[in-house]
């Protein structure tokens, strides 16, 4: 163990770096269960007079106050555009709401009928069936801690034939020395994590060796068997206790990895050996087929191959900066073999069937298990979602995943919050699978090899084969791709379990990015939508309507809540359109939200933070929709922007802090306004809206940090950054013609490197930080 953990300094548990935590946040860092709470009947019942009473309440109020209007003849031209105005907006945010009670009360349709899989019912169909899986982990200026965790997680699944790949996105020739030396650090860090597991890996085959000799010469198993296999669970339990004991512990995602992931894992193996213990003292005796999973499974534990591939290092491969194409490099090449030639442009992959110790060999593989490098996967993961997978009624399922949670006890108030919204969208997302509405979600997921095949598109660029296999027209690709599997008659299956966590913003400036992201690319992706449900009908498919609803939903509500919020918040509507049936409308949706959060482990009074964290994102989601209709007009791809996770915080672009500000300045002004008219259901809206915005600027992105990026995006102008020139020397000339240029363009490029080079020449290209999906 000892060079493994010398990279990243683990020693016995050290609290000098630990995180300040703020007020408001929660120091119960207890993960929620793996298995949700089957729900009540009445809690169903109650979810159904939810919906029921929405809807009731939205005709309400349409007949009774917009109808009336119009019938009553009281109203002049602008008074009826005014008013058609405003029944749209409550229309579209009532769909919304709509939409998410639909989506929890088919998630808890699912939970009441969810039955876990037994172990021995898993361990016997992985005797015989034993499907290769290849574990992706795009990365790029990943931290080495976050890095590590992550890949630990896929290392410990309890499965047969892993293959774990860091996909390092890195300039793998930095000329910068930090970055260079975070590069060769992220490189040693998968030898020394393969050496770690080397030692129980070992010790666990010879156990299983040694077991098999005995079985081919034996026909019965004495208890000795029994009582040797005991011991060898209690001693990878005490090889996994001791590796807890010696982990860093800086932050509640140590923690949790070091409880959940290792601990948990030691907890199970002990109680295997003490049931096996008292086996033995009631003289049972266990079959030779069961003994033998056993000790297979202690081999699968430990069995993982770990391997690193920098796409960047090969000119014949796309360098296009997003995750989708640090993916599609990847599987492109799997099932091949490739030799490696030197070309003027850098270093070219070439297929060969001819055997070479120097040449590459990328295996094929079964399935694909694409995973975010800040998030942790539990120790069944694998071996639950491929045996789902391979279930005669799930032929057709392409993709599953268990929607990430979040980590609990987080250090800081917005991180705490993120997190809270992420919970309730693991809810959500499993309610979508209950009406056949799933969509990929790109933290983790399990991917038949076969399906990305079908929906793969292929291209050639500069002479070279590229395909792509998930779709990088928008920034949030696992969307697209649920649509395109979708086309091919593929269906995606959320998995309802808790077997996965990333990572949530831990600032308000890596926060948005993050939701600038998320919120754009949606409404590219609706005409896709309808092409693929003309597919469908043509196969003749029975679609839902609920589905149709729930996927529209999904990918073009932050538009028109952002557009109707914004309409709400500044247009001084007529108070004849005013009514308490629009908040009764509205109010199944908050009271459902709220048990939601409490059932997730937080407050019911966390719904009003949430409302006020809305707020302010308002001109963040803004943005990515208008970046989505910017796209659309122009053709022009918007870059991938990875969520940084620094140490310190991610400062605020101008624009997001000036306007948070400004709706707090405007709702007051409203407030008085409305108050010197008589409005005072207006009134009462915008002072709720600007004490919520104020606690929220307040709470989330706090009084100094704002005054300072308010100070440096005011004072910004006056700097030049310095970008680093190419880090490729060009070469050394003498007539001004690279004859080598020459003979392999067949033209005279100068001394200017290809142009895959040159984009990883310049770092300047990529932002700083890592992504977190």
């Amino acid at each position: 163990m000892e060079r493994g953990a010398k990279l990243v300094k683990i020693h016995k548990k050290q609290h000098a770096n630990v995180k300040k935590r703020q007020w408001g946040t929660e120091e119960n860092i207890t993960s929620l269960p793996i298995l949700h709470d089957k729900p009540s009947l009445l809690k169903i019942a109650l979810s159904r007079v939810a919906i029921v009473l929405t809807v009731v309440f939205w005709l309400m109020y349409i007949v009774s106050t917009i109808l009336r209007q119009f019938l009553d003849g009281s109203g002049n031209y602008e008074f009826t555009m005014e008013a058609f105005s405003y029944a749209l907006i409550v229309t579209f945010l009532t769909f919304s709401a709509l939409m998410y009670l639909i989506a929890r009360q088919g998630a808890f349709q699912r939970f009441s009928k969810h039955v876990r899989v037994p172990r021995s019912i898993l361990d016997k169909h992985f005797t015989t069936n034993q499907p290769t899986i290849t574990v992706l982990i795009p990365s790029y200026a990943e931290e080495l801690a976050v890095i590590r965790k992550t890949i630990l997680s896929a290392m410990l699944q309890e499965y047969p034939h892993i293959r774990i790949v860091l996909l390092m996105d890195d300039n793998p020739y930095p000329k910068d020395a930090v970055n260079l030396k975070r590069v060769n650090q992220t490189r040693e860090l998968i030898k020394d994590l393969q050496i770690l597991l080397d030692k129980p890996y070992k010790h666990v085959s010879h156990a299983l060796a040694t077991f098999e000799k005995f079985k081919a010469k034996n026909k019965i198993i004495s208890l000795s068997n029994i009582k040797d296999l005991a011991n060898e669970y209690e001693w990878a339990a005490n090889w996994l206790n001791k590796f807890a004991d010696e982990e860093l512990i800086e932050d509640h995602v140590d923690k949790f990895f070091t409880e959940q992931v290792l601990r948990e894992l030691a907890k199970d193996l002990q109680l295997v050996s003490h049931a096996l213990q008292l086996s033995l003292k009631d003289q049972a005796k266990l079959s030779s087929e069961r003994i033998h999973q056993l000790y297979r499974r202690l081999v699968w534990i430990f069995g993982a191959e770990l391997k690193i591939f920098e796409r960047k290092k090969y000119a014949s491969l796309s360098h296009e900066a997003n995750k989708a194409m640090n993916l599609n490099a990847y599987i492109g090449l799997m099932g091949k073999t490739y030799q490696c030639e030197e070309t003027v442009d850098g270093t070219i992959l070439i297929p060969t069937e001819q055997k070479n110790p120097n040449n590459i060999i990328v295996p094929d593989s079964d399935f694909i298990l694409t995973l975010d490098a800040d998030s942790i996967l539990l120790r069944d993961y694998c071996l639950r979602l491929v045996y789902f997978l391979q279930q005669p009624d799930n032929a057709h399922v392409a993709v599953t995943q268990t929607p990430y949670s979040s980590f609990r006890g987080a250090y800081s108030r917005i991180e705490r919050l993120s997190g809270a919204t992420t919970d309730l969208q693991h809810i959500l997302h499993q309610g979508m699978s209950q009406y056949g509405a799933t969509f990929w979600v790109g933290a983790n997921a399990v991917i038949r090899k076969r399906a990305l095949e079908d929906i793969a598109i292929r291209e050639w660029v500069g002479g070279f084969e590229v395909k792509r296999f998930i779709q990088d027209r928008t920034v949030i690709e696992d969307t697209e791709s649920s649509i395109d599997l979708a086309s091919h008659g593929w269906t995606l299956v959320n998995y309802p379990e808790r077997l996965s966590y990333s990572a949530t913003p831990p600032d308000f400036g890596a926060l948005v990015v993050q939701r600038r992201r998320w919120a754009n690319g949606g409404l590219l992706i609706l005409p896709k939508l309808w092409s693929q449900l003309t597919v469908r009908k043509n196969r003749n498919e029975i679609i839902s309507r609920t589905e149709i609803m729930l996927r529209i939903n999904y990918m073009a509500s932050i538009c028109w809540a952002s557009f109707g919020l914004i309409f709400l918040l500044a247009f001084p509507y007529d108070g004849r359109l005013l009514s308490p049936l629009v908040l009764l409308a509205a109010l199944p949706y908050f009271i459902a939200m709220a048990y939601d959060l409490k059932y997730c482990g937080y407050n019911y009074s966390d719904v009003i933070r949430i409302y006020g964290f809305n707020l302010i994102l308002l001109p963040v989601n803004l943005a990515g929709v208008l970046k989505s209709i910017e796209q659309a007009l122009t053709g022009k791809k918007i870059p991938f922007a990875r969520t940084p996770k620094v140490k310190n915080r991610t400062s605020v672009p101008l624009l997001y802090l000036v306007v948070p500000l400004f709706i707090v300045a405007f709702s007051l002004f409203t407030l008085w306004r409305n108050i010197e008219s008589a409005n005072i259901g207006n009134a009462l809206f915008a002072g709720f809206n600007a004490i919520v915005a104020t606690w929220a600027i307040v709470a989330y992105i706090g009084i100094i940090n704002l005054l300072a990026d308010l100070w440096r995006g005011l004072t910004s102008w006056l700097y030049v950054e310095h970008k680093s020139k190419t880090l490729i020397p060009p070469p050394t000339q003498t007539s001004g013609v690279d004859w080598k240029v020459v003979l392999y363009h067949g033209e005279d490029k100068g001394t200017v490197p290809h142009t895959f080079l040159r984009e990883i020449a310049d770092e300047s290209n990529y932002p700083k930080g890592g992504f977190i999906r």
